[in-house]
């Protein structure tokens, strides 16, 4: 392998950056040739911090270009998202550079690219943290490809540090893949969404172990070179509009979004309000789609391309849709409520304005982000009881995902995110099979997860100070960065003055709040046992017998809801007084039955015991029997203290607390359908359980009916 003299490297890489952006006058920002020059010449680490748009990707495609020519193996870049990735790939080839992808969609297509590898037909290869892990590649070409593996490229590197926005288990994988690396091979980590304490945490990752197996403070080994650069978005005019609620808020959407510029995307903080954000704007007129980490791989590749045409006003969405999604023009991003940290806002808003003079971003802040904020905050962070519980049920046989579940007490996707978590620490591995205890020994750092806490506390105070505050929103954004040029930017609210309308048209608003008084959400019934059932002496398994099941159920509303999920969310609040339903609520849940549409009308009430709120359950059900002119039967009788275990637990443990804990042996049941009436339905284990019952009972249908559906 040859190397070129730096006068050479230098033209060299401004001829393959012109070819990549299309325009022979083009040149380096400030530090994109410092970054190639360290990895092409001086085969270094590399961290880069840099404001979205100023070209990450032009420096590791430059790179990838002139390594290749030297006769180096291709460029691995890790990549946490498929749209990204999608992205990632489209810019690759616009640059003449060969890339293609491994990840969770395309698993047909696998033998073909490891052909390619072996063919030496790929330049870049692109692959997510999860795949690094996943045994089979682990074991079977992970090691061929670090053998020939030209440089490592770890796109958003925040993802890194448990102290960053973002953090992903899987990305600590990386440090084995490094260890393995021969010791010339040229690592670079990229972010635009890192202040000091991440970009000190990344760095250290980067430079703890160096390639080869090498201790970081052996001779010869290089610090990783950092370049950060001022992250002002001069783009971006940022403004916030503080409403009074939901209500309020969509009705200012309604009123205004044909008068944002160009096509954008709305930000929610939950599924339910993108999906119920963009049936509203459709219903009324407005092209727009949803997009959430529920929407199917090819809606979202369908709904990214439509953006990037502008055949739609905007999308919808959750945070799927985020890092590295790459429309220049985007027009504006809006957010429906705010995100945990001025940090992960900076990120979203980034999408924005990327090669255009201008773009609007506005921020409309809920009263009920907190509660959420502290639902992610709290569900993200691993519990030493449940890490202790996993370990004990692992040993050195392969234990499956699903047969783990039936030995501990956690659901699948936090089980999943506990087990990447102490695979990380070294605790656990993932074999062919499934999971397997290392026997290593282990700690639950406490002190460390109560300072992440704190951090995030910490935080969210951080995000409610940038909707208060009266200085410039650009500045205080790159200060909660760290950017040591952050100046005032002369263009958002507090700055230049409310740039946005303030007015809500009279029949927007009563559009929002009929939106927001939509009622019914069906409740799905279960249809097959959980495996591993018989573990804990549950005698069943398959399939629910058809005569067996509950039919299709229907809730007032979820609690997440944007409408009636804000009463429902005060009702079931921690500490909440046990009332009689409300003639509100009431009136509300007629409204559901009046428009189920169900087969055969009930013909008789049931309600289901429950211990946090007898008096509701009760007053409700008689309400509706009351209403309906149906039998009131009373409610199931509890056997032996009633359920054990606690709401929230896995499918296999909650159906274990349930069984035969209800009777129905002392109500008159008649032969027909009866509607099954309860408070919450979380796991929908209860209402399985108990339409069994009523229908050994004689029912021949059992209609679940709930306030309120969790999730």
């Amino acid at each position: 392998m040859t190397s070129a003299a730096p006068a050479d490297t230098r033209e060299a890489a401004r001829a393959a950056l012109r070819e990549l952006v299309g325009r022979p006058d083009a040149d380096f920002h400030d530090g994109q040739y410092e970054a190639i020059a360290a990895l092409v010449e001086g085969r270094r680490r590399a961290l880069v911090v840099q404001r979205t748009g100023w070209g990450k990707s032009a420096v590791y495609f430059v790179a990838t270009l002139l390594l290749r020519r030297q006769g180096a193996g291709p460029t691995v870049l890790v990549s946490p998202l498929l749209a990204l990735m999608r992205d990632q790939i489209a810019a690759a080839e616009r640059a003449g550079v060969r890339a293609v992808a491994i990840n969770s969609t395309n698993a047909h297509e696998w033998s073909d690219v490891l052909g390619q590898l072996d063919r030496d037909e790929v330049d870049v290869l692109l692959v997510s943290p999860e795949r690094l892990n996943n045994p089979a590649f682990r074991e079977q070409q992970l090691p061929a490809l670090v053998r020939r593996i030209g440089m490592l490229v770890v796109d958003e590197a925040h993802c890194i540090s448990d102290w960053g926005h973002d953090f992903r288990p899987d990305y600590r994988r990386l440090r084995d893949l490094i260890a393995q690396m021969p010791a010339d091979v040229p690592v670079l980590a990229t972010t635009a969404t890192a202040n000091s304490r991440v970009v000190a945490d990344v760095a250290e990752q980067l430079g703890s172990l160096q390639a080869g197996g090498e201790a970081a403070g052996d001779a010869g080994a290089e610090p990783v070179l950092t370049i950060r650069g001022p992250l002002a978005r001069t783009s971006l005019r940022l403004g916030v509009l503080r409403l009074r609620d939901s209500a309020s808020r969509l009705a200012w959407l309604l009123s205004h979004i044909d008068d944002l510029p160009g096509s954008g995307i709305i930000y929610t903080l939950t599924v339910a309000a993108a999906v119920d954000t963009a049936r509203l704007l459709r219903d009324h007129g407005h092209d727009v789609r949803a997009y959430t980490g529920q929407t199917d791989t090819e809606e979202r590749t369908e709904s990214e391309g439509m953006l990037k045409r502008n055949e739609v006003k905007a999308l919808v969405a959750t945070s799927a849709l985020g890092m590295g999604f790459d429309k220049p023009d985007l027009g504006f991003v809006l957010h429906l409520g705010a995100p945990s940290s001025p940090v992960a806002y900076y990120q979203q808003v980034g999408r924005a304005g990327r090669a255009s003079e201008s773009a609007d971003v506005l921020l409309l802040p809920g009263v009920e982000d907190r509660d959420i904020w502290h639902y992610f905050a709290t569900a993200s962070m691993p519990d030493r009881e449940r890490a202790e519980r996993v370990i004990g049920a692992l040993g050195d046989a392969p234990i499956s995902t699903p047969a783990l579940e039936a030995m501990v007490d956690i659901r699948r996707t936090p089980l999943e995110l506990l087990l990447k978590v102490l695979d990380v620490d070294g605790a656990v591995r993932r074999v062919q099979g499934g999971w397997v205890a290392t026997g290593e020994p282990w700690t639950y750092d406490a002190e460390r997860y109560e300072r992440i806490a704190a951090e995030r506390l910490a935080e969210q105070q951080h995000m409610i100070e940038y909707e208060q505050t009266d200085g410039c929103r650009m500045e205080f954004l790159q200060r909660s960065l760290d950017d040591d040029t952050a100046a005032p930017c002369g263009r958002c609210d507090n700055c230049a003055g409310g740039w946005f309308p303030r007015e809500i048209g009279e029949s927007a608003s009563t559009q929002a709040a009929q939106s927001l008084d939509r009622v019914g959400i069906p409740i799905e019934p279960r249809r097959a046992w959980p495996t591993g059932a018989d573990r804990l002496d549950v005698p069943v398994k398959g399939r629910i017998p058809a005569d067996e099941q509950a039919g299709e159920g229907r809730a007032l509303a979820r609690l997440t809801d944007l409408g009636w999920g804000g009463a429902l969310r005060e009702l079931f609040a921690a500490g909440a007084s046990d009332v009689v339903v409300t003639p509100q609520l009431l009136q509300a849940c007629i409204r559901v039955l009046a428009g189920w549409g169900w087969d055969e009308r009930p013909v008789a009430v049931v309600a289901m015991p429950s211990r946090s709120h007898p008096l509701l359950v009760d007053s409700l059900a008689r309400g509706l029997a009351d209403v309906g002119r149906l039998p009131y039967l009373g409610a199931l009788e509890p056997i032996g203290g009633g359920p054990t275990g606690q709401p929230g637990g896995n499918s296999v443990f909650r159906l274990a607390g349930l069984w035969d804990r209800f009777s129905a042996q002392h109500l008159d049941v008649p032969p027909g359908p009866v509607l099954l009436v309860d408070d919450l339905v979380d796991s929908r284990w209860t209402m399985t359980v108990a339409a069994r019952v009523l229908r050994q009972a004689g029912a021949t249908q059992v209609l679940p009916f709930a306030l309120a559906l969790r999730g």
